[in-house]
């Protein structure tokens, strides 16, 4: 089997514990009673939930909670996340299909989860439940992306309105206006995702992921450096970052004052300004000389 990730598999167990953070202290309380408020329950129902928010400029951090959203009672015996099988996908159409490249990267989140001791084969006995279905990529101009999600899930057995279900995504919309649009209707599930903002984060329900490349390194064979738990680290460098600058639109800004940290020495962070349509017509005075550190 091919190495796993180590990024990724530090992802994954680090959402189990925080899952395991909101579970475990439910798990005694087998006899409480949660109840739902009517507009929840409206919110629940609804079928778009994205235009629901819309219209009713409501954010959607305050209608989900573990409380409202998640059975506990599946989780009273044990801990236990069953991953669907792949089959679900054998119907895709061509333009459904998704590169090696990127498709390697679900797999090997998935992959991780089923090696750690929470993983079952048998729905019965699970308290989380993870898709097959790739969901990372949601920007509907990206080859990556996976169409027509939504009667796929609407197509699960298991899927309960997503109710302990937990929903991985890195990226979402297009650029230069990256809205949070997933394309379909993740309705009571865990969602999992990276670059999230405070008007979609649904306060200890999501889980804010950090973006992490598609060509991440595999893990390596060679030993770490780390030789005794040193308090702070023995290390050379303090930051490092490597990305495009989006010289327009959401991220801009921020992304634009980078070069006031960066040093050279001990604090990296490389920009390029070589990032969708029409980039040179955006140019700064900056961009030459960012271009070339950025390739070196």
């Amino acid at each position: 089997m091919r190495a796993i990730q180590r990024y990724l598999a530090l992802t994954a167990c680090l959402i189990v514990c925080l899952l395991l953070l909101f579970v475990l202290p439910k798990w005694e309380n087998s006899s409480a009673q949660f109840s739902v408020k009517k507009e929840l329950q409206s919110f629940l129902d609804h079928h778009d939930l994205e235009t629901y928010w819309s219209e009713r400029k409501v954010s959607p951090g305050r209608l989900c909670s573990m409380e409202s959203c998640f059975d506990y009672s599946k989780c009273r015996n044990a801990f236990k996340v069953y991953v669907y099988p792949s089959e679900g996908q054998e119907s895709q159409n061509d333009e459904d299909i998704v590169e090696d490249q990127q498709k390697s990267i679900y797999e090997a989140i998935l992959t991780s989860i089923k090696e750690s001791r929470y993983y079952t084969q048998d729905p019965k006995e699970a308290c989380l439940f993870v898709l097959s279905i790739d969901t990372l990529d949601r920007d509907k101009l990206s080859n990556l992306y996976v169409s027509n999600v939504q009667s796929k899930i609407r197509a699960l057995d298991l899927w309960n309105e997503g109710k302990n279900h937990i929903i991985f995504n890195l990226y979402s919309g297009s650029w230069s206006d990256y809205i949070e649009r997933l394309d379909f209707n993740y309705g009571k599930a865990i969602l999992a995702k990276a670059s999230i903002s405070e008007d979609f984060f649904r306060q200890g329900f999501d889980v804010s992921l950090p973006l992490f490349h598609k060509e991440h390194a595999q893990k390596g064979g060679s030993n770490g450096l780390l030789r005794a738990n040193t308090v702070p680290a023995l290390r050379s460098l303090k930051l490092v970052f490597k990305g495009k600058r989006y010289l327009t639109g959401i991220g801009s800004e921020t992304r634009n004052t980078l070069y006031h940290i960066h040093n050279g020495k001990d604090m990296i962070l490389l920009t390029t300004c070589k990032h969708g349509k029409g980039w040179q017509n955006k140019m700064d005075e900056r961009c030459e000389e960012d271009n070339i550190e950025y390739d070196k």
